[in-house]
């Protein structure tokens, strides 16, 4: 297609630093850039569009090609009569029961034993849902000890809040 040599580039690259200039220099290839990208893909859209036309007038010929075959071989082979389907060598108690006018359907061989003695488990009372209600302690509340503590029955004093901090001031600068 088009062949630029390297040395034909840098002579336009030159002339493009002289007549624009180094400062409009970046906009004018970012300009030419994207005008070689729209170029490129409209070529590349334009080719697509060739080899889906192409790709579809050889399916066109190969289909026509596939009728003139199926044609030839249906004139030299013309269809003929079926053959009836072949049967299974079915055993004499088989094929007496096929040849059963009255169809009865599948016969059980042993019937199921029922039984009237069940009796369903009894239902679990439903449980309560419901937390029991419990409060934080506050200051001065008399604790119980835990049942692990040495003397049982034995009371504590709950721990009282520290005061909160006051901030640090800022240093000066």
């Amino acid at each position: 297609m088009l062949d630029v040599a390297p040395t034909e580039l840098l002579l336009v690259a030159v002339v493009a630093l002289l007549v624009i200039g180094p400062k409009d220099l970046p906009r004018a290839m970012r300009t030419v850039g994207k005008w070689v990208g729209r170029a490129r893909g409209v070529a590349r859209q334009f080719r697509g569009g060739i080899d889906t036309m192409i790709r579809e007038s050889e399916l066109a010929d190969l289909q026509k090609q596939w009728a003139e075959e199926n044609e030839r071989i249906m004139r030299e082979h013309p269809p003929t009569q079926s053959l009836p389907a072949p049967q299974a060598y079915l055993s004499p108690e088989q094929q007496a029961l096929l040849d059963d006018p009255l169809d009865r359907g599948p016969l059980m061989a042993e019937q199921p034993v029922i039984k009237d003695d069940f009796q369903p488990e009894p239902e679990p009372a439903p449980k309560s849902k419901a937390k029991p209600r419990t409060r934080k302690p506050k200051t001065g509340d008399l604790i119980e000890a835990p049942e692990t503590a040495p003397a049982q029955g034995a009371t504590i004093e709950a721990p009282k809040p520290r005061a909160p901090r006051k901030p640090r001031a800022k240093a000066a600068s």
